[in-house]
């Protein structure tokens, strides 16, 4: 490694710590010519699969647009950033997983729900309305009851209400 501070091609290193889930070193390295210290970080490269879409185009996978979709749907919602980063590693990580060299954008639109659905009722229906692309408000409720009924107990009772019940003290409306 060379030296970022005069370019001496011969560096040591001092340390060297383990990051976040232990994919990730740190290194403290000095110089040996001009003693200069500087980190440097050391993580493995994994190639993500290339993503066919719809029309058969094949795009590189995006870890931006990944990352867009999933906050565009969460957007003004009570999800700490935390949650949606572990779900963002989830996603990247079954695709890496799965050992394909090309995936399809539908597989991985797919990921996206099944992560949005732990996270948020009320972003993964506003991914599945453009993700599905909903005719009319018939599709949309049908989806809306789909994951009520689907949400497991436990998940259920850490979101919020898609749709709140009614109150015994409002009338319904008959005109």
């Amino acid at each position: 490694m060379h030296c970022p501070f005069c370019t001496h091609d011969d560096t040591r290193v001092i340390d060297s710590r383990l990051l976040g889930e232990g994919d990730q070193i740190r290194r403290r390295r000095e110089c040996m010519s001009c003693k200069a210290r500087f980190t440097t970080y050391e993580t493995a490269e994994l190639n993500l699969p290339r993503v066919i879409k719809s029309d058969g185009r094949r795009e590189t996978f995006s870890d931006e647009k990944l990352r867009r979709g999933i906050v565009k749907a969460l957007e003004k919602r009570p999800v700490p950033m935390e949650r949606v980063e572990a779900a963002l590693d989830r996603i990247r990580r079954r695709v890496r997983e799965s050992g394909d060299r090309e995936i399809e954008s539908r597989r991985v639109g797919e990921l996206v729900m099944e992560a949005l659905r732990g996270l948020d009722q009320v972003a993964y229906v506003r991914f599945a309305s453009v993700y599905r692309s909903f005719e009319d408000v018939k599709a949309f409720l049908e989806e809306i009851e789909r994951l009520e009924n689907d949400l497991p107990p436990g998940v259920r009772e850490q979101q919020l209400a898609l749709i709140p019940a009614e109150r015994p003290d409002k009338t319904p409306d008959r005109s």
